[in-house]
């Protein structure tokens, strides 16, 4: 017979480990439902030949990361570049080019 607590055991993980875990998971994830969106663009394009498909990709990714990524920021370009691990020059460039900047 089972005691209420066996019913539920859960292993132990350490605080900082859930985290890493939940972050590689929602990476996994981002990872398949981009990799799930371009396997049916090319569906529906029926044997059309796509044209330049790696900018296409690109900037349906990043300006939405951008967006969120500033959101989270509250505004704040510096924090922006350095959570994307970009130059901020080079952050403030793409988000004039995605019409993003203030």
């Amino acid at each position: 017979m089972s005691s209420m607590s066996d019913q539920n055991f859960q292993p132990a993980t350490s605080d900082a480990e859930q985290p890493e875990e939940n972050q590689q998971q929602e990476i996994s994830q981002l990872s398949h439902a981009v990799k799930h969106s371009i396997r049916r663009y090319l569906f529906e394009l029926e044997g059309t030949q796509p044209n330049n498909m790696y900018e296409l990709v690109l900037r349906q990714v990043e300006q939405p990361l951008f967006e969120a990524i500033l959101e989270h920021t509250k505004g704040n370009q510096s924090r922006a570049a350095e959570l994307l691990g970009l130059n901020r020059g080079t952050l403030r460039k793409k988000l004039r080019s995605y019409n993003l900047h203030k």
